[in-house]
């Protein structure tokens, strides 16, 4: 029965998952975690720090990806500072409150993890013992998130039927999207609530017309993809919505029309500093096949330092993005699972078959919550 699934034990879902990346919150500095994201090919940065029922324990206390940082570079006072600002301690880029990420041991039930996920719990971390044959230090964790889960469920998909067969308009999944769009004429600044939101929501951002048309999306996987973070905070502070899409949309060859636009704004505001940071970041991606000078002046911030590396690396060129990922209110349930998997989302836009009309989204916390209904009525 479907009910057994929940029995199984979180470990199970554990199995092949790599150990997380992480810092500590006490020693890192905002510029660090960049850093770090940038290095470690991971897009999820763990956050640790002394574990307060046992100090000799550590504890995982946030969740950190380029979008995080982002979004705190362009906040208030941060955009004219933005050296001073990757200064400050990492703990300036946690959400402030109750913590999104939650620990569960390897031994609870799918059921209770699943309950945790659906009283908002952003991801999960599980303390790994081992990997296989190779033999971890004990205070190792990996991320379980709602993909994990969703996966799981699609694996066991027929001992659901028929409801995965059903529309998810018959099944009350498309909700309102009117919290996650904006005009595409709209500023850039206005975009910073909105991906807050698709960052705790774990969405994106769509960017659509003036009669609600969905003409893209501004995604928080595709800011943090864009290897030119002091540019894209400058585009976020001085491009319209539509055209901080098309920029980061592309890299290694960004419009020259849009970066005069940037560089226009950036002087109209007066952020000096963020300016020629933009141009040195610039100009080191035209020219990333030369190395990046080896020397500093003495008086050089260790925040200038750390732009200086980031500007050092090797850039890639190309298309960063496909269109956004959308489905329509006929799709079964069943086609939204496995084409969100297959393009490593956790939503889809739902649009109008006829005018491409953005009527809404389906997201993985709503999936779940369909199937905890299941397994809650098959338990009776």
């Amino acid at each position: 029965m479907a009910v057994s699934l929940v029995s199984n034990e979180v470990s199970d879902l554990c199995i092949g998952k790599p150990a997380l990346k992480s810092l500590p919150l006490s020693a890192a500095a905002v510029g660090d975690a960049l850093l770090a994201l940038r290095r470690g090919g991971e897009p999820h940065l763990a956050v640790l720090a002394a574990d307060r029922a046992a100090p000799e324990k550590r504890a995982v206390v946030g969740r950190l990806c380029v979008a995080d940082v982002l979004c705190y570079l362009c906040s208030d006072g941060n955009l004219a500072s933005p050296s001073a600002a990757l200064e400050r301690p990492v703990s300036a880029l946690l959400p402030k409150g109750a913590c999104l990420v939650r620990r569960v041991e390897p031994q609870f039930s799918v059921s209770e993890a699943l309950d945790l996920i659906l009283d908002g719990a952003q991801s999960l971390v599980v303390p790994i013992g081992s990997v296989g044959r190779k033999k971890l230090a004990a205070a190792e964790f990996c991320w379980l998130t709602q993909e994990d889960f969703v996966r799981y469920f699609l694996n066991s998909i027929a001992l659901f039927s028929p409801v995965p067969a059903l529309s998810i308009d018959a099944l009350g999944l498309v909700r309102s999207a009117d919290a996650l769009a904006i005009r595409h004429d709209e500023p850039g600044l206005s975009l910073l609530p909105l991906v807050r939101r698709a960052l705790s929501d774990q969405t994106a951002v769509a960017v659509v017309t003036d009669d609600g048309r969905l003409l893209g999306e501004i995604s928080p996987a595709a800011l943090s993809a864009c290897d030119e973070t002091v540019a894209v905070a400058a585009g976020i502070a001085t491009l319209t919505a539509g055209d901080l899409m098309a920029f980061i949309d592309y890299y290694g060859s960004p419009s020259e029309s849009l970066v005069r636009a940037i560089k226009a704004g950036l002087k109209e505001k007066g952020l000096q500093e963020m300016l020629e940071l933009m141009e040195d970041e610039l100009s080191s991606f035209s020219n990333s096949s030369s190395s990046a000078s080896s020397s500093s002046s003495d008086d050089e911030s260790s925040g200038g330092r750390r732009l200086r590396k980031l500007r050092s690396r090797s850039f890639s060129i190309g298309r960063r993005s496909e269109e956004p990922e959308v489905c329509h209110p006929g799709s079964s349930l069943v086609a939204v699972m496995v084409q969100a998997l297959a393009h490593r989302v956790s939503y889809l836009w739902v649009v109008d078959e006829d005018d491409y009309g953005l009527m809404g989204i389906v997201t993985f916390a709503d999936i779940l919550r369909v199937f905890r209904e299941q397994l809650q009525q098959s338990s009776l």
